[in-house]
């Protein structure tokens, strides 16, 4: 039996995000190289040795590594599909995980930057939506096809994070709405909430590959320009980019971490209307406590929690 060795580097901050992310995925068995601990140890454990192999002091120099192990065959593939889209999920969302590259040992002539896509086939989501990947074709009889080419960015529907979102999205669009997406990735938020009838949409992120990204996404579902606006920036940090998206929205969403959420909390009731929901995922369940507090201590109210796989996601509205 052949396996696929895979590797994660990251630093010492990251390797919990990186083995929380593998979890979501029902990877378990995995191996931690981590200098920070290494030191640790060999601090705290002076009698058990006179010396220390300089070869493994010098493998283990700046090294926070996650390893772990899939078959080489179908189920691998589809399996390391699933990472590689998860990976650029983190690689997008947090600037604090190292060079989060993963590379893979054991492969001989397999090209996985390619067969990982025979296996993002048409997926179902909720009641109403169907996400299908641009080289897919499918029928997607009474459900509302939403094209997509996942590229390297996040949102392809494939992560827990985004299956919570778009069936939120699904009951809260009723047509007409104005919605603004923070953390858009892919668009692919902004693009299914004006498939399923919403006006218009404001698309931000802080990462410029976003734009193409995007764009590209709203062009493979017909939808014009000036129906979805897409911005690079922070909206946390930038007062123009603020004053460009306004405020009054019937939806906001924001498909990003905790950290991220919890800065965002304060900003929320300015960017909604009187009525407005504000629908926030990307929370690991072991925040997901911390995070409704934030939420409730800056006079939001949590309609709705909903949870897959480890993560949490909540609707929320401003409290009366």
């Amino acid at each position: 039996m052949r396996w696929l060795e895979v590797h994660i580097d990251t630093n010492h901050h990251g390797l919990e995000t990186v083995e929380a992310m593998l979890s979501g995925l029902e990877i378990d068995g995995i191996s931690v190289e981590d200098e920070e601990e290494f030191q640790d140890f060999l601090e705290n454990n002076h009698e058990y040795w006179d010396y220390v192999d300089e070869d493994l002091s010098r493998r283990m120099a700046g090294r926070s590594r996650v390893t772990f192990y899939l078959e080489a065959k179908e189920a691998g593939f589809a399996k390391l599909g699933e990472v590689r889209i998860a990976l650029e999920a983190l690689k997008q969302s947090r600037s604090d995980c190292g060079t989060l590259l993963m590379t893979l040992d054991d492969m001989e002539d397999a090209d996985w930057e390619n067969n990982w896509k025979q296996y993002y086939k048409p997926m179902e989501i909720g009641k109403r939506l169907l996400v299908i990947p641009k080289w897919e074709t499918a029928d997607p009889g009474q459900r509302v096809p939403l094209y997509l080419d996942p590229g390297l960015t996040f949102g392809t529907g494939a992560h827990a994070t985004t299956r919570l979102c778009l069936t939120a999205l699904e009951d809260l669009i009723k047509g007409g709405e104005r919605v603004l997406d923070v953390g858009c990735g892919s668009g692919i938020l902004s693009v299914a909430a004006l498939r399923l009838g919403a006006a218009s949409a404001v698309a931000v992120d802080i990462d410029d590959k976003c734009r193409d990204a995007a764009g590209e996404n709203a062009a493979l579902n017909d939808i014009p320009p000036e129906a979805m606006r897409i911005y690079i920036g922070n909206l946390l940090a930038d007062e123009t980019l603020s004053e460009k998206v306004g405020g009054g929205y019937d939806v906001v969403l924001a498909n990003i971490v905790a950290d991220v959420i919890i800065a965002l909390a304060p900003k929320v009731q300015g960017l909604l209307n009187r009525n407005g929901v504000f629908l926030c995922s990307g929370i690991i369940d072991s925040r997901a406590e911390e995070t409704a507090a934030v939420l409730n201590a800056n006079g939001l109210e949590i309609l709705q929690r909903r949870e897959d796989n480890g993560w949490c996601a909540f609707t929320c509205r401003v409290r009366e």
